[in-house]
């Protein structure tokens, strides 16, 4: 894998009019295919680009599922991205370049992230995320919306096109600051309000007790959403017996020992 920051002028790049004015309607729209949509359409053809997910990373949440669309259409890589979220995401290199990224004022930076197939050990990850869905390579956009926020833009390549050429990354990056900032403020408009109060409870824990893991963060949120241990434990891919064990070592951490007490924890005014 490799990173960069775009803090330097990229070349110029000609675009459809029609590319960018459907790009900008997608903004802020509630579907959730319409924004990856026009994304997918803007670079299928000059990029081969065939599938295109957009993900948010809060407060050290598993991320969530902004905007997904794939040339093929139907729900394949809407599952594939459920599965990305319970499973993997700990393994992407995503999670480097978040916690490698400086601080910077929300919105001011954009970085872009390859990772492609000979990048990943892990055989399931590599299976589920990208032999299964008939991609070799992936470049992310990745844009800070607010802090403890960021947004990837996944653009995923075709296994039929090999991976990404100078030329095309090129491409990308010079259309790269229109995408990410288009994100961002369809985050703002519409994907920011997905996030409810379990969320902002969880990101209360997390400022509460940084040392929580992420399997014990991820059970704690689960219990803040009103799922029981089997739920929790079918999200997770675990027991629910795991489930009771992750809880118990959560609570431990908290200095509360029930469900009642967590919910007052998040909830109490007093600053963590």
């Amino acid at each position: 894998m490799r990173y960069w920051s775009l803090d330097r002028p990229a070349p110029a790049a000609l675009l459809d009019l029609s590319r960018v004015t459907g790009l900008v309607a997608a903004i802020g729209q509630a579907d959730n295919t319409t924004f990856a949509a026009e994304v997918l359409k803007t670079l299928a053809e000059p990029a081969k680009i065939s599938q295109c997910t957009v993900f948010a990373y809060e407060f050290g949440n598993r991320p969530r599922t902004v905007s997904v669309a794939d040339h093929r259409g139907g729900r394949f890589l809407r599952d594939v991205a459920d599965a990305y979220a319970r499973h993997y995401y700990l393994l992407d290199g995503n999670q480097r370049v978040i916690t490698a990224a400086p601080q910077a004022s929300s919105g001011s930076s954009l970085i872009i992230h390859q990772q492609n197939t000979d990048d990943i050990d892990h055989a399931g990850y590599r299976a589920a995320c990208y032999s299964d869905p008939n991609v070799c390579d992936r470049l992310s956009l990745m844009v800070q919306p607010a802090d403890h926020i960021w947004l990837s833009v996944n653009l995923y390549r075709d296994r039929s096109y090999g991976n990404f050429e100078p030329g095309e990354i090129a491409l990308v990056e010079a259309l790269a600051p229109l995408i990410g900032h288009a994100a961002r403020h369809h985050y703002v408009m519409h994907g920011q309000n997905q996030l409810g109060i379990p969320q902002l409870m969880l990101a209360r824990v997390r400022r509460l007790c940084p040392s929580l893991a992420k399997r014990e963060l991820d059970v704690v949120r689960g219990v803040l959403e009103g799922r029981t241990a089997a739920e929790i434990a079918d999200l997770m891919g675990i027991k629910p017996t795991s489930v009771i064990t992750y809880q118990k070592r959560a609570y431990q951490r908290l200095g509360i020992s029930s469900q009642r007490q967590l919910f007052a924890l998040c909830l109490s005014t007093d600053k963590p």
